[in-house]
């Protein structure tokens, strides 16, 4: 069949995780109770961090950003998968799933952008901490957090209008759970090795180049702690940076993995259920990493239990 315009397609399908049609309860379940601890796990952290006094400094007002895209991130996709399953339809619109594309790049971006902040707040505590407070002001948190936003909206209208210029065939199924930027060059008509490129130069814009700063950054922290003569010194300044190493690793190891693979990748279906543990499991297991992991967060938890019982 001949090629057709994307602007002139009216809806997608999204052929979800899975076409067994016993294991949708379980599916349908399982995604609602990582929703929810997704989104109270991070709505905690937010409600600690801005309750408690000891938490307002630079590493926190970070943290909290981080939250806030944490939950933008994950709901951008899985109400609209729960929704499919409750319904039993795989339905969206042209519109929608160009909105959805839109919002998942725009929050994907910005928890990308925010974790090299938070890599450059390291930084500066541990390689420069006589002028840590000089240096990390309110008005420049304030002003990272804005850039990373903007840069992100960017990002996110600049791949909007490249997938809006694409034509496809009359298939319109999405071998995903949402309308994932990749499925969608996959699905593109034009050879295999363009689609494979602009797979690479995506994730190259995407995670490339932030994390780059993050492992600059972390290179300069290493080279400063040891040079730290004591050994308790060292740990002390280790353990500040345990928690967000935990979640860059996290984040950058499995979005990557799953985003460079599915251009080469046979099967769209296995992708699909791969990309679950970075747009679900990572900002569900983000507020666990930081409050299991930091000391500060625990007692300050303590504290707004102990008020609010």
């Amino acid at each position: 069949m001949g090629p057709k315009n994307l602007t002139r397609v009216s809806e997608f399908l999204l052929m979800g995780l899975s076409d067994d049609l016993e294991l949708q309860p379980l599916l349908f379940g399982l995604f609602l109770s990582m929703y929810l601890v997704t989104v109270l796990g991070n709505l905690l952290i937010i409600l600690t961090i801005s309750s408690d006094s000891h938490l307002h400094t630079p590493m926190y007002f970070f943290l909290s950003n981080l939250s806030v895209a944490d939950i933008g991130f994950t709901s951008t996709t899985i109400p609209k998968m729960m929704v499919d399953i409750h319904t039993h339809s795989r339905v969206i619109s042209y519109v929608g799933c160009l909105t959805q594309m839109s919002f998942f790049t725009l929050f994907g971006c910005l928890d990308s952008l925010l974790l090299n902040v938070m890599a450059y707040d390291r930084f500066v505590a541990i390689c420069r901490p006589l002028h840590y407070l000089v240096i990390m002001n309110p008005c420049l948190c304030g002003l990272l957090v804005l850039v990373s936003f903007f840069i992100s909206l960017l990002y996110s209208h600049l791949h909007s209008l490249i997938v809006s210029q694409l034509t496809f065939f009359m298939d319109v199924e999405i071998p995903h759970f949402f309308c994932d930027p990749s499925q969608l060059f996959n699905l593109a008509c034009f050879e295999i090795p363009i689609s494979n490129i602009l797979m690479y130069f995506i994730a190259a814009i995407f995670g490339g180049v932030p994390l780059t700063g993050i492992l600059f950054s972390y290179y300069k922290i290493v080279s400063s702690i040891l040079r730290v003569p004591s050994a308790g010194g060292k740990y002390k300044a280790f353990s500040t940076c345990g928690s967000h190493l935990s979640v860059v690793c996290l984040f950058y190891g499995t979005g990557l993995g799953v985003y460079l693979s599915s251009a080469v990748s046979h099967s769209p279906r296995k992708d699909s259920v791969a990309s679950v543990i970075y747009t679900v499991v990572t900002p569900m297991l983000n507020p666990f990493i930081y409050s299991l992991r930091n000391r500060d967060i625990k007692t300050a938890m303590q504290r707004l239990l102990r008020r609010t019982v």
